[in-house]
């Protein structure tokens, strides 16, 4: 790991007092919940239909069975814990280093580790509504359907709040998240390949200095002042 990249990022971290964290499923894997382009990822299971089509809203809306028979296998994870990146940043919130998470993943672990400030950009599967009465169910009460279809007790599906393809990213998320990240003085950018729009673009309303945390190279590494390529959890647990 090069020194001098950790040096610096130590430096701006430091300095900063209105730090924003932007992450991708790269700061989940290292608590165990596989992501959905690597070699083992979800994209390269063997099932009935592409993990693709899977999660999109017209097959859900279609054969609301088979998603859920895969949506209950594969994107569900209660036993994982939040690692050092999820703890450190959890802590920064606390001393008012760190003024918000903007997360693509849907597994809740910010929470976990008790960030407040959490903007969960492709939802979360601890949210479920039903489709008919609009009714909130837990996480808890939709697994003891499974791996059946839940319904509500008014006899409505209960679709998990989590963005599928064809459907849009929430206005008011997108909104408060792009807020904070003109208006912070530090971006850290971790455990994404920033290929997936149009979460990626978000990045470009930065104003403030932006350190990319991946293990590979992205789209955006020209602009960053620091890039390490690095496990996230292993970085953070230097900071």
């Amino acid at each position: 790991m090069p020194y001098s990249a950790i040096n610096r990022l130590k430096e701006l971290v430091d300095k900063s007092n209105n730090i924003v964290f932007f992450g991708g499923a790269g700061v989940s894997t290292e608590s165990g919940i596989p992501d959905f382009r690597s070699v083992d990822g979800l994209y390269n299971t063997k099932y009935d239909y592409p993990p693709e089509e899977i999660l999109s809203h017209t097959f859900f809306v279609n054969n609301p069975k088979e998603f859920y028979r895969f949506y209950f296998d594969k994107m569900i994870y209660t036993d994982k814990k939040p690692n050092a990146c999820h703890l450190k940043l959890a802590k920064w919130e606390k001393d008012g280093k760190l003024s918000a998470v903007i997360t693509q993943n849907i597994d809740g672990l910010h929470y976990d580790a008790n960030s407040d400030n959490v903007f969960e950009l492709h939802g979360s599967v601890r949210r479920n509504y039903c489709q008919k009465c609009g009714k909130f169910h837990h996480l808890n009460d939709i697994l003891e359907s499974a791996p059946n279809v839940p319904y509500c007790e008014c006899g409505g599906i209960i679709k998990p709040d989590v963005v599928l393809y064809e459907e849009e990213l929430d206005d008011y998320t997108i909104r408060k998240s792009i807020a904070h990240i003109r208006d912070c003085d530090l971006l850290i950018v971790g455990g994404t390949s920033l290929n997936v729009y149009p979460a990626a673009g978000l990045i470009g309303y930065s104003r403030a200095p932006i350190v990319i945390i991946n293990k590979t190279i992205t789209p955006y590494d020209k602009y960053a002042e620091v890039v390490v390529n690095q496990p996230i959890a292993e970085v953070f647990e230097l900071l």
